[in-house]
């Protein structure tokens, strides 16, 4: 009758672990820099994040101020302009898009050599 039980259950796992697989993890992070043409620095708050996707320290080199575990917006066509500077919220990480179909500004400001496309969570 045990058995019977485990192989009962054993779909409804698998189908847990698939769902795990599918939905990608969301981060905390804080935008802690709003830059000139979304030239935005972004902190990634929980620091169980792939260490090697995100800049440990960076110095902005026009404030000097010196941010830990940042990477910059590179989906600046899609990150919603409601987030400001000092702002907090969820995000994933997503595979670049195809096209970024946005107008975009070619201005200067700073920002950490390492950037992520990513989408805010609900």
């Amino acid at each position: 009758m045990k058995h019977y039980a485990i192989l009962l259950l054993f779909p409804l796992l698998m189908h847990c672990k698939s769902a795990e697989n599918i939905s990608p993890t969301c981060y905390k992070g804080k935008l802690v820099l709003q830059g000139i043409c979304m030239n935005y620095v972004i902190e990634a708050v929980n620091k169980d994040m792939d260490t090697s996707q995100v800049a440990l320290e960076w110095k902005n080199p026009a404030s000097g101020k010196s941010y830990q575990h940042v990477f910059a917006l590179a989906s600046t066509c899609t990150f919603p302009s409601n987030i400001k500077e000092g702002d907090s919220f969820s995000f994933k990480i997503i595979q670049p898009p195809k096209e970024n179909t946005c107008a975009q500004c070619l201005a200067y400001s700073p920002t950490p050599s390492k950037k992520l496309f990513i989408e805010v969570c609900p």
